[in-house]
């Protein structure tokens, strides 16, 4: 008669391939951090922040979509224009007082792209400065 081995049973857990994984993952991590962008801003504080410019061209972006400008330094309601009609208008009056800053006051509902799009609008148009007009924190 032919005798037979008991085998044992294995209680132990094999590592090995555990280890390769996390050796493997352990590299593409350190290959791939240097090109991971962090994404913390640094936001001015009050004290460093500049001042506001004393009568700056306004460009209201109302909830609706429509624009106003109106000028600060002179009283008045100001006049509603198109997307189409803003670049000459603020040409005009930038050339009437060179250097004024323009500024742009946009309803809370207002998506960020129309913002966006009227603040490259003035930029291409060479004016130097252009802002946002926000409303402080305890009002």
């Amino acid at each position: 008669m032919i005798q037979r081995r008991t085998r044992k049973a294995v209680n132990q857990i094999n590592v090995v391939p555990y280890i390769d994984v996390m050796l493997v993952l352990l590299v593409i991590f350190m290959v791939t951090a240097p090109f991971i962008n962090p994404t913390q801003v640094e936001l001015p504080s009050v004290g460093r922040s500049a001042t506001a410019p004393s009568a700056p061209l306004e460009v209201m972006i109302r909830a609706d979509g429509s624009l106003l400008l109106r000028d600060r330094a002179v009283a008045g309601e100001g006049e509603n224009l198109s997307e189409a009609q803003l670049p000459l208008a603020v040409q005009e009056r930038v050339r009437a007082r060179p250097g004024q800053a323009v500024v742009i006051s946009a309803d809370g509902k207002v998506e960020y792209k129309s913002v966006m799009r009227v603040m490259d609008k003035l930029q291409a148009l060479g004016v130097a400065r252009v802002g946002l007009l926000v409303k402080p924190a305890g009002q």
